[in-house]
């Protein structure tokens, strides 16, 4: 399974933006699916996670009511929308998914992580 994610950029606090990642894999709906971040001299946390129908969806409480995690199985993509950016969410993004047919919360936790994309930088100026 290959991820390369895309759609970062500098924003101005109070922007959006709109990540995407790309899967290479031919079962992508099997897939549970996650986006975890990492600043500077922090730990890479989790950000959101979705099934794989995208009917379930988890979020960090640092991004609920902000962040919108979706996917298009037909695509081969997973995107996460994200509204009212604040300096604080800068970071490099990554894509992620667990082994095939993990329930969600296996895409909600690094451990739980088989596969990661190389990341995109977000940075939010204030």
């Amino acid at each position: 399974v290959q991820l390369v994610e895309s759609g970062g950029g500098l924003v101005q606090a109070g922007g959006s933006l709109r990540l995407s990642c790309a899967a290479s894999v031919r079962t992508f709906s099997d897939f549970a699916m996650g986006w975890f971040r990492q600043a500077p001299g922090k730990e890479r946390e989790f950000v959101a996670a979705i099934s794989w129908s995208g009917g379930s969806t988890w979020y960090a409480d640092s991004v609920r009511g902000r962040f919108t995690i979706s996917r298009d199985n037909a695509k081969n993509t997973l995107y996460l929308q994200m509204n009212s950016l604040k300096p604080e969410d800068t970071a490099v993004y990554y894509c992620a998914a667990p082994q095939q047919r993990q329930a969600i919360v296996a895409a909600t936790t690094t451990d739980g992580i088989r596969y990661w994309g190389q990341g995109t930088q977000v940075t939010v100026s204030s």
